[in-house]
């Protein structure tokens, strides 16, 4: 299993079923906040959709198209990050992520994607890292900004979102710049 320590307070892992619950729950008490900028939140309605959600993230895995890890903050889950996509042949990952209402503005989502981006460049030896978020979620965008990422451009009407689409933001990072912002 995949056991990342981050600092002292927030380790990432892959999640179980044993966490299935859980997730649920953090998920059901953060809806009104998560539904605003997430289209699977009014498809998690019960636990065994989030088992169902864990189950396909362990596939996903198993078959190296994608990453996903539960964040733990100081023992508790807070949210999830991970890869949603690799390009092995171009040695790109995608990140995605979302935090818990009750632990946001605490740093600890930068603090946790700054963590896995540290693991895609220098365990699975990414070339590129890209996050995309939606034009108007300013926290979201907060996330690469704050890491020092480059904002590479605008996608026009990116996703659907309910009943309206929503324009993307593409942030970037190269190994590269990774290791000379963090020398």
């Amino acid at each position: 299993m995949f056991f990342y320590e981050v600092d002292e307070d927030i380790t990432l892992k892959f999640l179980d079923n044993n966490n299935a619950e859980s997730l649920f729950r953090l998920t059901d008490t953060s809806r009104d906040s998560l539904r605003e900028w997430l289209a699977w939140v009014d498809n998690t309605t019960t636990v065994a959709d989030s088992k169902e959600f864990i189950d396909s993230t362990l596939n996903n895995y198993g078959e190296k198209k994608g990453m996903t890890t539960g964040i733990f903050y100081k023992g508790s889950l807070a949210g999830v990050v991970g890869i949603n996509n690799f390009s092995w042949r171009n040695r790109i990952a995608t990140i995605g992520y979302w935090l818990g209402t009750n632990y946001q503005g605490l740093g600890i989502m930068t603090r946790a994607t700054s963590g896995l981006i540290d693991y895609a460049f220098h365990t699975l030896e990414m070339n590129r890292v890209e996050i995309r978020a939606a034009y108007e979620n300013k926290r979201s965008r907060a996330i690469p900004e704050r890491l020092g990422f480059v904002k590479e451009g605008q996608i026009r009407q990116a996703e659907w979102l309910y009943d309206h689409y929503v324009d993307h933001v593409i942030y970037g990072m190269l190994a590269s710049e990774w290791e000379s912002r963090n020398r």
